[in-house]
Formats: structure tokens, sequence, C-alpha cells
């Protein structure tokens, strides 16, 4: 029973990155919940595909308080839910999985803490060999960039968007990150990305319908309706 067990949670978890194909929203650090879940819900609206919680500056009780009405407001929305960084967070609040970097925990150990079900998905900047390791180690998608010059990270170093088409031979969905916007993003997804994961473009207005709209006009970009390049 336990093998049949664990091959139904690899199936869900698979289904689960197979979706990985359009608009990825990141959450920029708002302190007030309030805002983060209308601003959050907005970008669903305007065809987000999956939301990733991201706040590096919060304490630990506030990033589970936020993480949790997130988690909440999504599970009516239907798109995924990726916490940044914390395994054990997004094993407490249900999410959909958790993505890591550099100096996080390792794939298998984030692994074991959200389980089989669950999605791990990884920043490999703009190194191939780090993708092709963490695929093996069970990663469900792989994440490069910068390719613009990004406000979130001005310091990035810039990833060649030659990774993209590379890393297609990997067979998990790929994520290109880094200063996108609507004006910029149909050129990486050209070059193969699967999903373009988006902080300022998205969230950077003070009207929840801007967001819908800055959401929109990035998510349009993409086949409809979203269909994985890895069913």
């Amino acid at each position: 029973m336990l093998a049949a067990d664990t091959s139904d949670a690899i199936a869900v978890r698979r289904t689960r990155a197979r979706r990985l194909v359009g608009l990825y929203a990141v959450t920029p650090d708002l302190p007030d919940i309030a805002l983060l879940v209308s601003k959050a819900r907005a970008a669903l609206e305007g065809g987000a595909v999956a939301l990733q919680y991201r706040n590096k500056g919060a304490d630990a009780a506030h990033r589970h308080a936020q993480a949790s009405a997130l988690a909440r407001m999504h599970a009516a929305r239907g798109a995924l839910f990726i916490v940044n960084d914390d395994a054990q967070l997004a094993r407490a609040v249900d999410a959909d999985g958790v993505h890591i970097g550099e100096d996080d925990a390792s794939v298998t150990s984030a692994r074991e803490i959200v389980g089989p079900d669950r999605i791990v998905g990884v920043s490999c900047y703009n190194d191939f060999e780090r993708a092709a390791t963490a695929v093996a180690q069970g990663a469900d998608y792989v994440a490069f960039g910068s390719f613009f010059v990004s406000g979130t990270k001005p310091a990035a170093g810039v990833a060649d968007v030659s990774l993209l088409s590379r890393a297609r031979a990997l067979g998990v969905p790929v994520v290109a990150i880094g200063g996108i916007r609507a004006d910029n993003a149909a050129s990486l997804i050209a070059a193969g990305a699967d999903a373009v994961a988006v902080i300022s473009d998205v969230f950077g207005h003070d009207d929840p319908s801007d967001v819908t709209g800055a959401a929109h006009a990035i998510a349009r970009l993409f086949p409809v309706p979203h269909s994985s390049r890895h069913a």
C-alpha cells in the first residue's frame, strides 16, 4: 500500500507541475495582510497561473499569517500556490510547493519536509549544471535569471536566453525571472520559457484593478488554453 500511496502522490505532484505554464506572480514585501491578499487576488483575476509568497523582511509569525491568508484565498481560485524559501511554512499552510535558492535547503531536504505530492522548484540563476543536478535530485521545475535588470535584485547576474531552450531537454517546466515586463516577456516565451516570474510589473500598482490589468497584459502572451509542453 505504501508504494501505491507514493505513486499516487508523485502523480499529484507531476499534475501540479504541468500547470506551471503562464504568468507566475511573485508577491512583493508588503506588511499589510489585507493589501497583500487584495493584490494577489487581483493578479489571479488577471490570469496568473501561479502565485509565490515571498517576503524576505517579515518575522516568522507574520510570514505564517500572510501565507495562511494567501492560502485561504488561493484555495478558492485554483492557481498554484508556492512558498519561497521555507519548506516548513509551505507544508504548514498546505501550499502546492516550495521554491528554493542557493542559500536554502537542498532539493532532497525540501522534499523530505513537503512530502512527495508537493512541488519543489529551484532557482538556477545562469547555471545550467545546477539545473541539471536539481532535476536529477527531484526538482519539479527550474528557474533561470536575471534576464533583464531587476529592481528586486539589481546586482543579480545576467542569464543568457539560450539557457531557456537548452533547459527544455531536462523535461520539467522552465521559468524565466528578472526584470520581466509585458513588453519583454514575449522574447523569453519564444526562447522556451514555460512561465515568467514577475514581481514589480504586476504588483507595482496601488489600485488592484491596475494589478489585474498588468497581470492580464502578460498572461495573454501565452497560448490559451494554457497547456504544458511537458504533458
